[in-house]
């Protein structure tokens, strides 16, 4: 007889007697659960900082893999589940893009950079000179050295093709005709024209030589024409001229002339010549003459 056969005849025996029974079970892993134990995640730990001490909040993420993520806590550390031979990004705003083979490691130490490719560009708003990486409102500036690129008389004309979102047009074309601008649509009234701030002072821009600018800024949305009041419901424009600067005198002269006519302009009859055709057409046309 089989000795597990009799093991388990006894056992029941044994087991009658008390008015208990038993069962057995077999139990096999799941392909799955096979897969899973050689695929098994690597937990990798790491710390993220700059050259001033630990980033809080920057993002670690598994490259390819969005939904597998983390954030660095108040020290910069992290923790955070890849599979093996996978590489994790981190990003932040204001630093440059990190990329790391995670590999053997499980720990990384990561030091980021900084952009300052756009963020220490300096932006002219109402109440002063914010950094660009500060302000939020929609602006355009424009160098006084783009605009004596342009071969014109006017400071609006110059802004041509300059000023993206900002529509401008010249009013007619007589030469020394003014332009017409429009940076937020029509007001209530029918008016397009923004206000003029010309070194803190409201003013007339067509008055101004556009060599004498040093740059302006175009000032779109409401939140940039805040402080100006109804006055600004049409956008701003803020000049900034040129200033007179220490060091040695520097003396910088530029002319242009021109001249405007009218191109074919046609010759006219004389008093003579006019009746004289005059009295041709009525001789073709069977009048007396």
């Amino acid at each position: 007889m089989n000795l597990n056969l009799k093991k388990s005849m006894l056992l029941v025996g044994a087991l009658a007697s008390l008015g208990l029974s038993y069962t057995t079970e077999a139990w096999a892993a799941s392909p799955s659960q096979s897969v899973n134990a050689v695929q098994q995640a690597k937990k990798v730990t790491g710390n993220v900082s700059d050259a001033e001490g630990p980033i809080i909040g920057a993002s670690v993420v598994e490259k390819g893999n969005p939904g597998n993520g983390t954030v660095t806590d108040l020290d910069g550390n992290f923790t955070l589940n890849v599979k093996p031979g996978a590489t994790i990004v981190i990003t932040y705003i204001g630093y440059q893009k990190q990329e790391i083979a995670v590999g053997n490691q499980s720990n990384l130490k990561v030091t980021m950079k900084t952009d300052d490719k756009t963020l220490d560009e300096v932006v002219v708003v109402g109440y002063g000179v914010q950094k660009k990486k500060l302000v939020t409102g929609a602006t355009i500036e424009v160098k006084g050295d783009d605009i004596q690129k342009m071969n014109t008389t006017q400071v609006l004309g110059a802004l041509q093709s300059q000023t993206p979102g900002v529509n401008i047009q010249a009013n007619s074309g007589q030469p020394g005709d003014g332009f017409k601008i429009s940076i937020r649509g029509a007001g209530t009234n029918g008016n397009t024209a923004p206000l003029y701030i010309i070194d803190g002072v409201a003013g007339d821009i067509n008055s101004l030589n556009p060599a004498d600018i040093e740059r302006l800024d175009v000032l779109k949305d409401a939140a940039s024409c805040a402080i100006y009041g109804s006055a600004a419901a049409n956008g701003v424009i803020l000049v900034t001229t040129k200033q007179g600067k220490q060091g040695k005198v520097q003396v910088t002269y530029d002319a242009n002339v021109g001249w405007s006519n009218v191109y074919r302009l046609p010759q006219m009859l004389t008093a003579k010549q006019y009746m004289d055709v005059q009295n041709m057409v009525r001789y073709n046309s069977g009048a007396a003459q």
